[in-house]
């Protein structure tokens, strides 16, 4: 990558694609779950080399229990080793964090994030988001009640002060969304913090996202103008 590209500090993956991974290749949908989970450590890693500073990929949302429930409990099962990945790849230089509403989880699953969470917390390197059982209205509708049940008067209530109750309070908002796959829309993914965000859909799959995919989104975002309503 050319060294007067401009980095973004936070980076939204959706990663999107794996069932159809499976199918081309006549494979059983959490095949493509399994590879999908391959090439979150790649591209986590690639994401702290650049040096980014926050990059949140989107893993399971509050609308993917709708799924068979088969297809459901085996991407259950698979986050087990989707936080030993994580770990693996924290070393001693990236924080894990989770985003989402934990509460559906079961309680080891739950347990091990919180374990993940707190293994890499004082981790001073990169910050890796794992959106899972999450969803953008949700963490907005969660973040109205914190305001109902703490008593924010409404003088009290500003963007920044909103922001502070989201999941991602204190990360900067998202700079550009990535979303293999070939799809066009967010997904319910980050719709506050995406205010302003750049977006690059790109037609390949999820499984088969390479370095050279994300230097290439990283190298469009670069080339934008972003004048966040101005001239």
């Amino acid at each position: 990558m050319e060294k007067d590209i401009i980095l973004p500090r936070h980076i939204g993956i959706i990663m999107d694609g794996n069932g159809r991974w499976a199918k081309r290749k006549h494979l059983p949908r959490t095949a493509g779950h399994i590879q999908g989970a391959k090439t979150f450590k790649k591209c986590a890693r690639h994401c702290a080399d650049l040096g980014i500073e926050c990059v949140t990929f989107y893993a399971f949302s509050t609308e993917n229990w709708k799924r068979p429930k088969e297809e459901v409990d085996a991407i259950m099962k698979l986050f087990s080793e989707y936080l030993d990945i994580a770990l693996d790849i924290a070393g001693d230089e990236i924080a894990i964090r989770v985003i989402g509403d934990p509460e559906p989880l079961s309680d080891n699953l739950r347990k091990k994030l919180d374990n993940v969470v707190a293994q890499t917390a004082k981790n001073t390197g990169m910050i890796c988001n794992m959106a899972i059982n999450y969803g953008g209205r949700d963490d907005i509708v969660r973040a109205a009640k914190k305001i109902a049940e703490k008593g924010i008067q409404t003088g009290d209530i500003n963007e920044e002060s909103f922001s502070q109750l989201l999941d991602t309070a204190g990360l900067p908002d998202v700079d550009l969304i990535i979303r293999p796959s070939g799809e066009q829309r967010l997904s319910n993914f980050l719709i506050w913090q995406a205010a302003y965000a750049e977006y690059v859909f790109m037609d390949v799959l999820w499984p088969d996202f390479k370095d050279s995919d994300l230097d290439r989104a990283i190298e469009e975002y670069s080339s934008r103008n972003r004048r966040f309503g101005g001239v």
